[in-house]
């Protein structure tokens, strides 16, 4: 294929992002948003060797499966990829993500079980973080990021978001018009106004506007009472030229700077700046299922990237005890609030450090217990010397939460044996069965979990037992 040039093909099956794969004599073409069985019409904007990359300009045969987007923006946002696909067929991307990724990367042949659904295919997020900014003929813009750009396209209410969204955005710019004040501009870095992040916690929304300097908020605050009855309105002063959205400057303007939830059993304090998953129903879910594989009141548990300690809390229930390894000093204050707040002193433990440099410390401390390891890292995955330190770690149990299939797969292999490192790199054992034979791990269930409907994202949890 020849970049710039207009093919037709037929989709044979979805990719890990979402789109069509096309084959034709020896490229692949990746096209984004049709579907299994679907005759297209695309163009190649980029031919690197065998992978095309390509850009659907017209549907000929149409999918079973495929649905009317409700996002009048799909396509242009860089939001939502699976639109245009029913949930049925959503679900079942996710579940051969993870089954591809196990199977190619960590070379793990093993049962993937389908997908928890979202009880909510739409309206399920607590969180809105959207950037401001203007437009070329320079008014006050909010919306997403385009794919792959810092280019802005405008929205006044996401689908995704909860019903608060829409009332939300446009009292902002009706705010900053009344006031005169202008959207970013990341290149030229003028303007005033940069992020809207709000969060809604047992019924109380959190607003959080973030701004270049301190801005007086009150009259955005009589707007928003126009719409809401029960809110924070906070001020965040960010005056770096990074693409990080929060500063270190923090002005509470309406309401109290924290407050009291209740979350699957659990006490603690929300504030503007406090990570909790964006799906209520599913978070719930998986946080249960994580409980359960590791209920014992025996044995200690060893919660590994643990954030504000809501997951440490709820295993310090279900266990002797729970300790907790986080990076972050804020997030680990929070977990220790988190602590008094739900009476568990004696039970929580919560540890600040990189975990790689703390396991070594937490497991000398849990030594001659039975131990279960929960881990939830980042994106990227778990440092090697972290996986290595929890294969050899002894621990009669091992579940792992993650984000990203890739990174799961690779952690997954090194705990059963299936990747190997040779001078430094990573390498497939040729026989997978006398691999895992000798591995100290064996897999017992791989659970996706729909957390992010009519996106390509998928979170999934793997339960390990020692042998």
């Amino acid at each position: 294929m020849i970049k710039n040039e207009e093919y037709i093909g037929e989709v044979i099956a979805l990719g890990s992002e979402g789109e069509g794969v096309i084959r034709s004599q020896d490229q692949t073409a990746f096209v984004p948003f049709c579907l299994p069985g679907e005759k297209v019409s695309f163009k190649a904007l980029k031919v690197n060797g065998s992978a095309v990359f390509g850009k659907l300009t017209e549907v000929h045969t149409l999918s079973p499966h495929r649905v009317i987007p409700l996002c009048p923006q799909f396509e242009k946002c860089g939001g939502c990829q699976l639109q245009h696909a029913d949930y049925e067929t959503q679900l079942a991307l996710k579940r051969d993500t993870v089954r591809n990724c196990l199977k190619k990367i960590g070379g793990l042949e093993v049962d993937v079980s389908p997908v928890v659904a979202s009880e909510k295919q739409y309206g399920y997020r607590n969180k809105l973080a959207l950037p401001v900014g203007v437009d070329t003929y320079g008014n006050n813009i909010v919306g997403f990021y385009a794919p792959r750009s810092h280019r802005i396209v405008p929205i006044n209410y996401c689908c995704l978001q909860m019903e608060w969204s829409k009332p939300l955005i446009s009292a902002l710019l009706d705010f900053m018009s009344a006031e005169h004040l202008k959207g970013y501009d990341e290149i030229a870095c003028i303007g005033q106004v940069r992020h809207i992040v709000a969060r809604e916690i047992g019924g109380r929304l959190l607003i959080t506007i973030v701004t270049a300097r301190k801005i007086d908020l009150a009259p955005l605050g009589e707007l928003l009472r126009k719409s809401f009855k029960n809110f924070t309105l906070v001020n965040n002063v960010n005056s770096s030229r990074s693409n990080v959205i929060f500063g270190k400057e923090w002005h509470i303007c309406l309401g109290e700077a924290t407050f009291t939830a209740v979350q699957d059993g659990i006490k603690y304090k929300a504030g503007a700046n406090t990570f909790l998953q964006v799906n209520d129903d599913v978070r719930s879910r998986l946080y249960q299922a994580v409980v359960d594989a590791c209920r014992d009141e025996d044995a200690v548990a060893v919660d590994l990237y643990s954030g504000g300690g809501m997951l440490t809390a709820m295993l310090a229930n279900a266990c002797r005890a729970a300790y907790g390894v986080e990076i972050v000093r804020q997030a680990v204050d929070c977990a220790d609030e988190l602590k008094k707040l739900n009476g568990l002193r004696d039970k929580m433990f919560n540890i600040c450090g990189a975990v790689e440099d703390k396991l070594e410390e937490v497991f000398a401390q849990t030594a001659g217990y039975k131990r279960v390891v929960v881990c939830d890292p980042p994106r990227k995955g778990m440092e090697r010397s972290v996986v290595n330190a929890v294969a050899k770690s002894g621990a009669d149990k091992v579940v792992l939460i993650s984000c990203n299939p890739a990174t799961l797969a690779r952690d997954l292999g090194i705990l059963c044996g299936t990747l190997t490192e040779v001078d430094g790199q990573l390498v497939k054992a040729p026989d997978y069965a006398a691999a895992n034979a000798k591995a100290p791990y064996k897999i017992v269930s791989v659970t996706p979990f729909d957390m992010f409907p009519q996106t390509k994202h998928v979170e999934t949890l793997v339960v390990l037992e020692r042998k």
